[in-house]
């Protein structure tokens, strides 16, 4: 498992080919088989082409114009060009998913403490369902890219999907083989407590 880990890639080109419906199911699947907090199983799918797709991206555009006049995510501001240039490669990609929170609620309402933590751990379990959409859609020979850009967007995608937007995955045949980004080495990355002598 951790080769196909390894050879996961974020993929930002794409070709033309149809992605036929019983692969993106299987996708669907992995996603819906996640761990999840409580078991809520928080997450909801919505799959777009074709029209739908051309529907649902002029939505997120019109939010990332709203979001250049009157920003809700105000210190986010520097990453709205990487928001558009994700509208370009979900513009690209023969289907994207959609996926939606089902239990959280309003970002722009009031959380109590208790509601942050639910939050908190509905995001977790989401992250873990997107990922092994990320690493089925690898090992079906199909390429992705999980795309969190959508919360500039969060209002005017919330309103069109009928829920909680929470990451959006572009799905289709991979046109390109980008090389992998380094990453930090576990020396960096781990403190090891109880295990006596200094792991290397």
């Amino acid at each position: 498992m951790l080769k196909e880990i390894q050879d996961r890639r974020s993929i930002r080109a794409y070709r033309p080919d149809p992605v036929p419906v019983d692969l993106i199911e299987t996708v669907l699947l992995a996603g819906s088989l996640a761990p999840s907090s409580k078991n809520r199983q928080p997450w909801r799918f919505t799959v777009v082409r074709g029209d739908e797709k051309k529907q649902a991206l002029a939505v997120m555009r019109e939010g990332l114009a709203r979001e250049a006049r009157q920003p809700l995510l105000p210190d986010s501001a520097p990453f709205l060009d990487g928001a558009s240039r994700s509208l370009a490669v979900m513009e690209s990609a023969p289907v994207v998913v959609f996926v939606t929170d089902s239990i959280s609620c309003n970002l722009s309402a009031p959380a109590s403490m208790d509601g942050r933590v639910s939050d908190i751990c509905n995001a977790q379990s989401i992250g873990a369902c997107v990922q092994n959409m990320c690493l089925q859609a690898n090992a079906l020979g199909l390429g992705c890219l999980w795309i969190c850009d959508i919360f500039f967007a969060w209002d005017e995608l919330r309103r069109w999907l009928e829920g909680f937007p929470a990451a959006a995955l572009a799905l289709g045949f991979p046109d390109e083989c980008p090389p992998p980004r380094p990453r930090l080495p576990l020396s960096q990355l781990v403190r090891w407590r109880g295990f006596g002598e200094v792991i290397t």
